[in-house]
């Protein structure tokens, strides 16, 4: 890694940080395309992002110090084998894998089947334990054939077979954004966003399925301002301070990150918990802070209601970029 990085990034120059955990990615599925990228950048301990709204900013992002990395994912097959790669080298990870069945929508037109996905989850868990694997339902759309009743169905049929492989199922509702709203409407005018009361009916839904299951899990939603605890759902941490104090419970740094040093003044204590949260997510975001390591536009799975990809021929472009030679590109686009 260049020792003569400059600390701070301004203009031209590239900012150097060293976070304690990695989010890779939520930009884009690491996992399921750009594994061998990962892997090079694991075995030089550093990689490079620039900024996705000001392209000539650039941090140097080093792994001297990362103990954790957070894998996203819809279909990661194909990074199994390098999972015991990441463990010999000494950090902890898992994996916010997000399983849907929109299957006769078409809305996620490049997964695999639904079938070879539940397995590929199931075989994940078996490997690393439930523990590492959080189960997503995300976003949750309706429709003229999506009703409440049935979606809860599809997450049921779900939750009856991955209920033994995680721990925790993780939910969120359609964002319309104005290019979801486009791109949901070339293929079905009538997908949409629940409104409140079909949220609070999905929500109820949600929890008494879970009660049914062979083993029921923790039900969290991402990034919503609804209060659901009352139904006991809590409000999630996707970069989660408990589940990273688990997997690292005799790790000094990790301990002293997750743990706020005391103050006796009230005001410094509220301070200091707004600060413990990733001030870089959305307000209703749970999640402590990281660095994530992805680029847009480099994700083929298509999936229509995707807010991290510009267009089909932006991605096709950047993919032939990623394509060449993965294992020695600092960033993950050139």
């Amino acid at each position: 890694m260049p020792p003569s990085a400059p600390d701070f990034h301004e203009g031209g120059q590239i900012r150097r940080c060293e976070p304690l955990v990695i989010s890779a990615s939520r930009a884009t599925d690491i996992p399921a395309f750009h594994g061998k990228w990962f892997m090079g950048r694991l075995r030089a301990g550093f990689c490079r992002r620039r900024n996705p709204c000001n392209y000539r900013q650039e941090s140097l992002i080093s792994f001297a110090k990362t103990r954790v990395f957070v894998f996203w994912t819809k279909h990661p097959a194909a990074f199994l084998p390098c999972l015991s790669e990441i463990e010999a080298s000494g950090r902890q990870f898992y994996f916010q894998y997000t399983l849907n069945d929109y299957v006769a929508e078409r809305l996620e037109p490049r997964l695999p089947s639904l079938a070879h996905r539940l397995d590929t989850f199931r075989r994940l868990s078996d490997s690393v334990g439930p523990q590492r694997v959080v189960w997503r339902y995300d976003p949750l759309i309706l429709g003229p054939q999506l009703s409440v009743d049935r979606l809860l169905e599809r997450v049921d049929r779900i939750g009856r077979i991955l209920s033994p492989h995680t721990e925790k199922l993780v939910f969120s509702f359609l964002d319309m954004y104005r290019k979801t709203r486009h791109a949901l409407r070339s293929v079905d005018p009538e997908l949409r966003a629940p409104s409140e009361v079909e949220m609070l009916a999905l929500a109820r839904g949600l929890a008494g399925l879970n009660a049914s299951w062979p083993r029921p899990l923790t039900l969290a939603a991402c990034a919503e301002e609804l209060d659901m605890r009352p139904l006991g759902i809590a409000k999630n941490s996707c970069i989660d301070a408990a589940l990273i104090a688990r997997l690292c419970p005799n790790d000094p740094d990790v301990q002293k990150f997750l743990t706020p040093r005391p103050r006796q003044a009230a005001l410094v204590l509220m301070k200091e918990a707004a600060s413990a949260r990733d001030k870089g997510q959305r307000a209703a975001c749970g999640c402590i802070p990281s660095r994530d390591i992805g680029a847009y536009s480099t994700c083929p799975h298509g999936c229509v209601y995707c807010y991290a990809n510009q267009s089909e021929r932006t991605v096709l472009n950047n993919m032939a970029l990623c394509r060449r030679s993965p294992e020695e590109r600092e960033s993950l686009l050139p």
